[in-house]
């Protein structure tokens, strides 16, 4: 089966800010890592996954329907550094000059796009590519994976069900349920006051979601009860927001994905003016680009 490849844009570009050094500039002397570490960190994924099919999700510098649903949403993060601000319009021209096609949707995120692209995906295999744990209730073993590209001395991972069960405590479809219960810190995503990972996973093993947890409340032992009847509220807001959805305005067009159509002396040459020599061998050559098409 085919392969289509999902890149959580912004995921790679924070992770290559912070993985590259300051002192990584271009001939005027402005700041750079971001774009040289994305760069490598996308032929990277090429070469790895080998995909026949590649898109870009980016979220835009607007608010998402869960800002404007809970003020708190994501409040606490800092501003993000203007140095990389600054590198996000050459991180889209190396996409572009790949011809890979970018999708963003004012009023969501990322992750809601490619949420969206994965369930219109027919007849080839998904990879979603993220540092972000919320993509992993969207593993399927039947169509969707999930792919968390090597950090520092952390390898690579690919996450199926059963990974996805390892490392949180339960099934895919259950994540979104499992951070509704304990929250999510770095989201601001509060859940329910004093129910921890462990606690939710092991309410999520016996009853399911957490709509059925209340439906079951009277079964719990007293304080655990207690907990859960306060924070019901929380607990249903918190799943809505950390959720992700599956039916954002877009289209999918696999045809215009195919890894093969770029044109790789336009790609060469905007390497070799920004000084990323290094990165050229890395483009897929000719033999690869012959593997694309329907």
């Amino acid at each position: 089966m085919k392969r289509l490849v999902l890149i959580d844009g912004h995921a790679l570009i924070f992770r290559a800010y912070y993985a590259f050094p300051a002192s990584l500039t271009n001939k005027e002397g402005k700041q750079i890592n971001a774009v040289y570490g994305f760069s490598s960190m996308l032929l990277s994924v090429i070469k790895e996954l080998q995909p026949e099919y590649l898109a870009v999700a980016f979220d835009l510098d607007k608010p998402t329907f869960r800002h404007l649903e809970y003020a708190g949403y994501k409040a606490q993060r800092p501003e993000v550094d203007i140095e990389l601000k600054d590198q996000l319009g050459r991180v889209k021209e190396v996409v572009r000059v790949l011809n890979t096609p970018i999708f963003e949707v004012e009023g969501f995120e990322a992750d809601d796009v490619i949420g969206t692209l994965a369930q219109q995906a027919k007849n080839v295999e998904t990879v979603i590519v993220t540092g972000d744990k919320d993509a992993l209730q969207l593993v399927d073993d039947e169509k969707t994976l999930v792919y968390v590209p090597a950090r520092g001395k952390i390898p690579a991972k690919l996450y199926d069900e059963a990974a996805v069960e390892e490392r949180m405590g339960v099934e895919p479809e259950q994540v979104a349920d499992l951070k509704g219960l304990a929250g999510d810190s770095s989201d601001n995503i509060k859940g329910v006051n004093g129910v921890g990972p462990k606690t939710a996973a092991q309410l999520l093993k016996k009853f399911g979601s957490i709509e059925k947890i209340y439906e079951h409340l009277n079964e719990l032992p007293g304080k655990l009860k207690q907990k859960m009847a306060e924070g019901y509220e929380e607990a249903h807001r918190s799943k809505h927001l950390v959720t992700i959805v599956t039916d954002v305005p877009i289209t999918l067009d696999l045809a215009a994905c195919r890894v093969s159509d770029y044109n790789q002396k336009q790609a060469v040459q905007l390497f070799e003016e920004w000084g990323f020599k290094s990165l050229i061998k890395k483009l897929p050559k000719e033999e690869q680009k012959r593997l694309g098409g329907l």
